[in-house]
């Protein structure tokens, strides 16, 4: 069975939206082993978003860059610098700031194709791309086009893991196996 990540961030925290995410991921038949509420620390966040990799911290700023031609505005104007690396470090400050903003639920589900149906769930990163019936799409409209340019990061509800290989490797950031369950749901017992 595939594990997955999910982080229910301080905006669904603070929205009340913790039940009615959890209702999502439980209702396609996804088990949660392990599920807590922390508050992340920068050292934590480092860790899982990868943000002392100069080539994270660029990739962001690029997409900076795009958003704000795709919207043409200009960055430069508005954030000061064109540079992706320096759009890499602001996007990487504004993020964290959002995710240390409150608690999170962290959980680790457990099912077939779990990373997948969690990203089916969960929607685009970007709100205002997710389509209704998705946990992003029903509950925000937020984009990078108005985080930007508030200085603040995307608030999109929830944090999906995106791949085995990613999955396995924030379960070691977020979960120690003390924290961990292992029973069988009713339908995994006919």
């Amino acid at each position: 069975m595939e594990q997955t990540i999910i982080l229910i961030k301080p905006d669904g925290v603070k929205r009340g939206l913790i039940g009615e995410i959890i209702k999502r991921f439980e209702r396609v038949g996804l088990k949660i082993i392990g599920m807590k509420m922390v508050a992340a620390t920068g050292d934590l966040l480092a860790k899982h978003y990868r943000s002392n990799d100069p080539a994270t911290l660029k990739r962001w700023g690029e997409k900076t860059l795009k958003t704000y031609t795709q919207y043409g505005k200009d960055a430069k104007k508005d954030l000061g610098t064109n540079d992706p690396m320096e759009l890499g470090k602001m996007v990487n400050k504004w993020l964290f700031d959002y995710v240390t903003s409150g608690p999170i639920v962290a959980m680790l589900l457990e099912g077939k194709h779990a990373v997948e149906t969690a990203m089916v769930l969960a929607g685009p990163t970007m709100p205002v791309q997710a389509p209704a019936g998705t946990i992003r799409g029903d509950f925000s409209t937020d984009s990078a086009a108005y985080a930007n340019v508030e200085k603040r990061g995307v608030t999109n509800l929830v944090h999906v893991s995106t791949s085995i290989q990613e999955a396995n490797f924030e379960k070691t950031l977020w979960f120690t196996p003390q924290e961990l369950h292992e029973y069988k749901r009713v339908e995994e017992l006919i």
